[in-house]
């Protein structure tokens, strides 16, 4: 049997590996590491407006409710979740049902390894087969290694959106870029 057929089976929407990495489809078992990454995340104060605690049970309700058009994805390194990915539809109106907005979060330990890199390129592989043209992302100001990391994998930087929501008791700007799929 040649190895094409086995290749065939196995979906990209499912696993990609590379250098002892492991990149798939983010299941209940992960919501804790899901959690306390993005609360790692939300400590430096420039990857996010939310606020924690992210626990295990509330990952898993957000996990839960996802659609089928907003899925998300971990690294697994060794026996742990490194990072987490997700898109999501960037509005619900219909004329934007091609747009997604993407997230990319690596464990504090695991930064500037390549892990964001190899996680936003899944995205970008992954996103077509979705219905979904291009890719946006919303940057903090101040988050310096997060628009490096878009504009790398080729995206570009739009504007940016003015006191766009606050951290703390400060507004915040945010940086708008996108990469094009292809368009229909």
């Amino acid at each position: 049997m040649s190895a094409a057929p086995a290749m065939a089976r196995r979906s990209m929407l499912e696993r990609v590996s590379s250098r002892a990495r492991l990149i798939r489809r983010a299941e209940s078992r992960d919501a804790g590491a899901i959690g306390a990454i993005y609360d790692e995340a939300i400590a430096t104060g420039v990857a996010t407006f939310a606020a924690g605690p992210h626990d295990a049970a509330e990952r898993r309700e957000w996990l839960a409710a996802r659609g089928a058009r907003a899925p998300v994805w971990v690294m697994e390194q060794g026996d742990a979740v490194r990072a987490w990915s997700a898109l999501a539809p960037f509005s619900h109106r219909p004329w934007y049902d091609g747009v997604a907005e993407y997230t990319v979060y690596v464990a504090t330990d695991a930064r500037g390894t390549g892990l964001g890199g190899e996680m936003l390129a899944q995205l970008v592989r992954e996103a077509p087969a979705l219905g979904y043209w291009k890719l946006v992302g919303m940057i903090l100001q101040g988050n310096d290694a997060g628009l490096a990391l878009a504009l790398r994998a080729g995206f570009r930087e739009v504007g940016t959106h003015r006191a766009h929501g606050r951290v703390g008791d400060g507004w915040r700007d945010v940086t708008v870029v996108e990469r094009h799929l292809g368009a229909p």
